[in-house]
């Protein structure tokens, strides 16, 4: 009998009806080069796998517990041998970093992921222009982060909604696993409808406007113009402000993603410029 792994944070799916409602919202197309590839982290004990290749995906499974690939090996010897299927016994973050993606060509990300790597994988997910979609399992703590709206933002749902629509599509209860978590789950899908670097002209650019966000939500309960000013020139934040006609008592979560897209580029504008009349 397998045994789950408190270290490598499983707990396994075995609701078919939840199942079914996730696979129902895969896209069937997302965009023109899109050729039905999905990537799955954590396949355990394969329930997740079974269906994905029912509905003839072409599927990448990363699986960091070398004591599943056996199981994983035999139950899909099959779909292994005919080349639709590739298992992989790697750390899907380690992983991402050699390689750049977890694809080659364009894929879906599909996964119930272990609550210790969810926001680094789906934040890795969102900086690959080969990932056209995520939809994962998470705690629905995280999900609700992603999922934040306009009015109500934090740094997690800013990075989700750059250049991508996020929903929660619905809840999942403790008992739908086994063994149960503590908390409730949420199935988060994150569609993406335009290309990160078409908002930013390279990766440092994006980095930096991660660091940028990381100060802006540094003290939610400050306000903006204070935690920016502990970072940035505190004359140069006044004028932005000014320029935007923004109040200074407004607090990180109150703004929108485009304003803050707006703050970003006019301190890199005005502190290149600085620099450009320095030299």
């Amino acid at each position: 009998m397998v045994r789950a792994k408190k270290h490598f944070g499983q707990n396994f799916l075995k609701d078919s009806s939840v199942l079914d409602k996730i696979i129902k919202a895969i896209p069937n197309q997302t965009t023109p080069d899109f050729g039905g590839n999905v990537v799955e982290i954590g396949p355990g004990l394969g329930d997740l796998t079974l269906w994905l290749l029912n509905a003839k995906f072409n599927l990448i499974s990363y699986e960091i517990d070398s004591d599943l690939i056996a199981n994983l090996e035999k139950k899909f010897k099959n779909e292994l041998d005919e080349g639709r299927f590739r298992l992989i016994n790697k750390d899907a973050v380690l992983a991402r970093q050699e390689q750049g993606s977890l694809c080659k060509t364009p894929y879906i990300l599909v996964a119930n992921l272990p609550y210790y790597i969810a926001t680094k994988m789906i934040i890795d997910a969102l900086a690959d222009p080969l990932c056209v979609c995520i939809i994962v399992m998470v705690q629905k703590e995280v999900a609700m982060k992603f999922a934040c709206k306009n009015g109500d933002l934090n740094a997690l749902g800013i990075l989700a909604n750059l250049n991508a629509k996020s929903e929660i599509l619905f809840d999942v209860s403790p008992e739908c696993f086994s063994p149960a978590p503590k908390v409730v789950s949420s199935v988060l899908k994150i569609q993406k409808d335009r290309d990160l670097f078409e908002i930013f002209s390279n990766f440092n650019d994006y980095e930096n406007f991660k660091e940028f966000l990381r100060v802006a939500f540094m003290a939610p309960r400050k306000t903006l113009f204070k935690n920016l000013s502990s970072k940035f020139d505190k004359s140069l934040t006044n004028l932005i402000f000014n320029e935007l006609n923004l109040a200074l008592n407004l607090r990180p979560h109150e703004l929108n993603v485009a304003l803050y897209l707006e703050i970003y580029n006019l301190i890199k504008a005005k502190n290149e410029r600085k620099q450009r009349e320095q030299n």
